[in-house]
C-alpha cells in the first residue's frame, strides 16, 4: 500500500511540474520570425560643396576643412572642384548635386551671375544655398553668404600702400601699377571700389602716377586670377613704361591676391630688382605659403589675411542651423546683394588684417595656421 501511495505522489509531482513549465513557456515573448527586416537607420543629410579649383592652396585647404568638419557633425559630404576654374564643369557638378539629393549647397561660384539656370533646380526642390566667398547674383534661391568682404580686402591693401609711402605727408610723385582679379568674379568690384576709396585721390592729384596708363577696372583685370597672366602683364609693363632696377622707379604694385602678387614678383626678379634694395611695395591677399615666404624674403610686402579656418567654422555653423530649421547667426543683413532688386542676403563676414614680416609669427605660427617648417 505504501508503495502505491508513493507512486501516486510522484506522478502528481511530475504532472504539476509539467503544467508549470507550460505556463512559463506561454508567458515568454514570441521569437521574432527570421523573415522580419531590421529597422532602417535614418540616412544622414547630404551637403554639396562646389569650389573653383584645387590648384590654389586657399581652395584646397578650405575644401578639406569644410568636408572634415561637416562629416564630423554627421553629414554626408560631396566635395568637388571645378577643374581649373571651368564654369561649365562647375555647372554640371552643381546640377548633379541637386539631382543627387543634396539637402544644402555651399558654392564658391566661378562666375557670380552664371548659375541662375542651374540653381532653378535648387529653388524648385527648396534646397538652400550658401554663397562661399563669392556672391551668387540674380538667383531667387534661398541664399546666405559667408565671406571675407572684398570691401575690407581692398581697403587693407590700399591703406598699407598709403602708410608705407606716407602719402598723406609726402609730395611724391610715386609710380604705381594696379592688378585686379578675374572679371567674372563678383568680388572684384568691391576690391576695386574699396582700394580706390583710398588711392584715387592721390592719383587725381598726381601724387600717385600710373605710368602704364592702365588705370581703369577693365584694363587691370587678371583672367583666372592667374600667376602666369599677371607675370606676362608685368613683364610687358616693365618694358613699355621703362621700369627697371636701373630705369624708372616703380614704387608700388597693388595686387589684390597672392597668386597675382607671385606673378608680379617673378617678373620683377627677372627684370633685375633685388629684395631689400629697390624692390617696390607689392600687396597681396590670402597668405598662401609661397607668398608668406616671399614676404620673409622681401619680395612681397604684405598679404591681407583672415584665418580661413574661422570662415570655415562659421560656414559649418550656418549649415547646422539651416539643416535644423533655424536661422543661422549672421553679422550683416544690409550690405550684400543678390541682384539688382537690392534685396540683402544674410551674411557672416570675417574681417582681414595686414600680415607682414613683423607680425606673421603671431598671425600664422602661434595660431597654428602654419608651422615654421612649412614656411622655410
Amino acid at each position: 500500500m505504501k508503495k502505491i501511495l508513493a507512486l501516486l505522489l510522484a506522478l502528481t509531482f511530475i504532472f504539476a511540474l509539467a503544467a508549470c513549465e507550460k505556463e512559463a513557456e506561454a508567458s515568454e515573448p514570441l521569437p521574432v520570425p527570421s523573415s522580419s527586416k531590421p529597422v532602417e537607420p535614418v540616412p544622414a543629410k547630404k551637403v554639396g560643396i562646389s569650389l573653383p579649383n584645387q590648384s590654389l592652396q586657399r581652395w584646397e585647404r578650405d575644401g578639406s576643412n569644410l568636408k572634415a568638419q561637416l562629416e564630423a557633425a554627421g553629414y554626408e559630404v560631396k566635395l568637388q572642384y571645378a577643374g581649373d576654374d571651368e564654369i561649365y564643369t562647375q555647372m554640371a557638378q552643381i546640377e548633379a548635386m541637386i539631382s543627387g539629393g543634396c539637402d544644402l549647397l555651399v558654392i564658391a561660384p566661378i562666375e557670380g551671375e552664371g548659375l541662375y539656370g542651374v540653381l532653378a533646380g535648387a529653388k524648385e526642390k527648396e534646397i538652400p544655398v550658401i554663397a562661399y566667398e563669392r556672391m551668387i547674383r540674380n538667383s531667387d534661391v534661398r541664399l546666405y553668404y559667408a565671406a571675407i568682404p572684398g570691401t575690407q580686402y581692398g581697403f587693407v591693401q590700399a591703406s598699407f600702400i598709403e602708410e608705407a609711402l606716407d602719402l598723406k605727408n609726402s609730395e611724391g610723385p610715386f609710380n604705381i601699377e594696379l592688378f585686379l582679379g578675374d572679371p567674372g568674379d563678383s568680388n572684384i568690384n568691391r576690391f576695386w571700389v574699396s582700394a580706390m576709396d583710398v588711392l584715387e585721390k592721390y592719383i587725381e592729384e598726381g601724387k600717385l602716377v600710373v605710368k602704364s596708363g592702365q588705370s581703369t577696372k577693365d584694363q587691370i583685370v587678371t583672367v583666372d586670377w592667374s600667376t602666369e597672366n599677371a607675370q606676362e602683364r608685368m613683364k610687358e609693363m616693365i618694358k613699355s613704361a621703362g621700369y627697371g632696377a636701373d630705369g624708372k622707379k616703380l614704387d608700388a604694385v597693388w595686387c589684390v591676391n597672392d597668386s597675382i602678387a607671385q606673378g608680379v614678383t617673378n617678373a620683377l626678379l627677372e627684370a633685375g630688382y633685388t629684395a631689400g634694395e629697390n624692390f617696390p611695395i607689392v600687396t597681396g591677399g590670402d597668405c598662401e605659403a609661397v607668398s608668406v615666404k616671399n614676404i620673409l624674403a622681401g619680395t612681397q610686402s604684405m598679404s591681407a589675411f583672415v584665418d580661413t579656418r574661422d570662415l570655415v567654422s562659421r560656414t559649418v555653423t550656418m549649415v547646422i542651423s539651416i539643416m535644423n530649421g533655424e536661422e543661422p547667426e549672421v553679422n550683416d543683413t544690409e550690405d550684400n546683394y543678390n541682384g539688382s532688386d537690392e534685396i540683402p542676403v544674410p551674411a557672416y563676414l570675417c574681417m582681414p588684417v595686414a600680415c607682414t614680416a613683423e607680425n606673421y609669427k603671431e598671425l600664422l605660427i602661434e595660431s597654428g595656421y602654419y608651422t615654421e617648417d612649412e614656411l622655410k
